[in-house]
């Protein structure tokens, strides 16, 4: 006898295929049947009558380390837009291996009271004790290596040094991590080659494990920073993810042209990927080089002055008489949104068959990105039913399928006997983000319900069940 069975609705499978009507018989934790399911026994029957079933969504890029190890009170912003999966510990920073009370930025993007965890294998133990909300697979930052092993973080690392990372990063691929993220933008590690890359990552070889990358620079030089992670993800053959790809600054717009040109020239020679977001506007620290490149700069908290989460920095600096730049040098350590990129090239990128959707969101920020909580309904209202950029068909898949084949995630991204029950149900014709700059952890609307491993997790917005999700540990 099925447990449920989910009856009337249209199928999106998460293979980018067409659309089709039929049930879905749910057995513990699988989809156990598909197809006309009304005179099969079933323990529950629910009517998906007019709406969309499609496969849970998968957040390819997340900072949500800390935020899996407590369940939030309320909505939640990954389970209320339909995310059941998220891939943490992108962009060089991860949770563990570090034992710390002083995490320097960014590594403080994830708060600093949780960095307790010496050994990766810790981390995911914990997390899965505390049975969090969605599956979570889970990267090793370089940079979190860095800060663990580098007295002085404004070098290369030494022979020995690497050896001692690239140890961290074997254990901690042995516990089931997935791979390792790198973020040699950032201060931590600006200072690492791609050789120290390729010497600190080479377990990732033999584990068949990937590598994420937020390259060196996303203005000027964005070209030469291509190169380098192209030229790393090469040397190692491993599957290469080019973490948010994006252009920023005016005299950069349009150059996504000559940018996914040359993805997809490498793409012929080595496995390589990406992962964009919705929003033409971006989110990390606050960096007073960023400003100049930026048409409005929004705080998004800041340790020296929280009263100035939300503000314009700008609107600061003409308060003060101050030039931007000293004014957010005055806010550190803090974060920010950058308005400096064009919505051709994140339409051109989103559209790209290379392409996966993530948030990037920052859960700890007092005043996020909306991206944290309107990323995918976003793409489904925005991109695919006002705009028509992608198929709803299409826009699944790289929220779905291609994700789990990418991140090497068995049996989740798609609707098939035997996968596993991850699923969101959603009115296409109503489905919407409502999180705004100045209002970003509104609930989106049109995401009727949400199951995380056949138990239902989210209805209506509202979580019912926070502990339904898994660790996906790696394995061979």
């Amino acid at each position: 006898m099925l447990a449920l069975v989910i009856e009337g609705g249209e199928l999106i499978d998460g293979t980018g295929g067409p659309r089709f009507q039929a049930d879905i018989g749910i057995i513990g934790d699988k989809v156990a049947a598909i197809g006309n399911l009304a005179n099969h026994p079933a323990r529950k029957r629910i009517s998906a009558k007019g709406r969309i079933v499609a496969p849970g969504f998968i957040d390819v890029h997340t900072h949500d380390d800390c935020f899996l190890l407590n369940a939030p009170l309320g909505a939640h912003p990954k389970l209320s837009q339909g995310v059941t999966t998220v891939i943490t510990g992108n962009c060089g920073i991860s949770l563990a291996p570090l034992v710390t009370n002083t995490p320097p930025a960014p590594l403080d993007l994830l708060g600093v009271s949780d960095w307790r965890f010496e050994s990766f294998a810790s981390y995911l133990d914990e997390l899965e004790q505390a049975q969090p909300a969605v599956n979570a697979a889970c990267l090793v930052g370089h940079a979190t290596l860095r800060v663990k092993h580098l007295a002085d973080l404004q070098r290369v690392a030494t022979a020995r040094e690497t050896a001692r990372m690239a140890g961290d990063l074997e254990r901690a691929l042995h516990a089931g991590a997935i791979g390792m993220s790198t973020g040699v933008y950032y201060p931590p590690a600006q200072s690492a080659t791609a050789d120290e890359l390729i010497a600190v990552g080479r377990p990732l070889t033999a584990a068949a494990g990937l590598v994420t990358m937020h390259i060196r620079d996303e203005g000027d030089a964005i070209t030469a920073a291509l190169r380098e992670a192209l030229y790393v993800g090469s040397a190692l053959g491993v599957t290469t993810v080019l973490s948010h790809h994006k252009l920023v600054g005016t005299a950069n717009h349009g150059r996504s042209v000559e940018t996914l040109g040359m993805i997809e020239t490498a793409a012929h020679t080595q496995s390589v990927c990406m992962d964009c977001y919705p929003y033409n506007a971006s989110s990390t620290m606050l960096l007073p080089a960023r400003v100049h490149q930026s048409s409005d700069v929004l705080v998004t908290w800041s340790k020296t002055e929280p009263q100035a989460a939300g503000r314009s920095l700008f609107d600061l600096a003409r308060e003060r008489n101050q030039p931007p730049e000293e004014v957010a040098k005055a806010l550190q350590p803090a974060g920010a949104i950058y308005f400096a990129m064009d919505e051709a090239d994140v339409s051109r990128i989103m559209a790209h068959p290379l392409t996966m959707i993530g948030s990037d969101g920052l859960a700890h920020d007092a005043q996020p990105h909306p991206r944290l909580w309107g990323t995918f309904p976003r793409v489904l209202g925005h991109y695919v039913r006002e705009r028509r950029l992608l198929s709803l068909e299409l826009a699944i898949h790289k929220m779905t399928g291609l994700s789990a084949r990418r991140f090497g995630l068995k049996g989740r991204g798609v609707i098939a006997r035997g996968s596993f029950a991850d699923l969101v149900i959603f009115d296409e014709h109503q489905v919407t983000d409502c999180a705004s700059y100045q209002q970003p952890t509104q609930v989106s609307k049109g995401i009727d319900a949400v199951y995380v491993n056949g138990v239902l997790a989210c209805e209506a917005g509202e979580t019912v069940n926070a502990h339904a999700g898994r660790v996906l540990r790696k394995t061979k």
